[in-house]
């Protein structure tokens, strides 16, 4: 009965840096079962993994982005964050937030956050 919430801006201009929140409830972030993933949406790219964070702290990124992706957290809030360097017009997107359970084989995601609209542009 996890519950996701994403929060950031919905519009940057190019070369600024994405923050998004991901704000967790009936879940705690900590427990050893689960990592959590940001996945982002655009109509040309389709599904995109951008990375996680395990329950343990560690991260993960996609190789093609993790130059300019850095993944947090904040355990007494239970949230999770998401930070994108230097951003341009490819970066638009619907980004999500998504638990991913460990045992249920990897990709395999039960819960997303609705999804914020990022814009990019001048």
């Amino acid at each position: 009965q996890a519950q996701l919430q994403e929060s950031g801006p919905g519009h940057l201009k190019p070369s600024q840096t994405l923050s998004l929140t991901c704000t967790v409830s009936g879940a705690s972030i900590t427990t050893n079962s689960y990592a959590w993933n940001w996945i982002r949406h655009s109509p040309g790219k389709g599904l995109e993994w951008m990375g996680a964070i395990a329950y343990d702290g560690r991260t993960y990124y996609s190789p093609s982005l993790k130059t300019r992706t850095s993944i947090s957290r904040d355990t007494s809030k239970n949230q999770f964050s998401l930070q994108l360097s230097s951003v341009n017009p490819e970066d638009a997107a619907v980004c999500y937030c998504a638990r991913e359970v460990y045992q249920l084989g990897f990709g395999s995601f039960d819960y997303w956050g609705q999804g914020t609209q990022v814009a990019v542009s001048s």
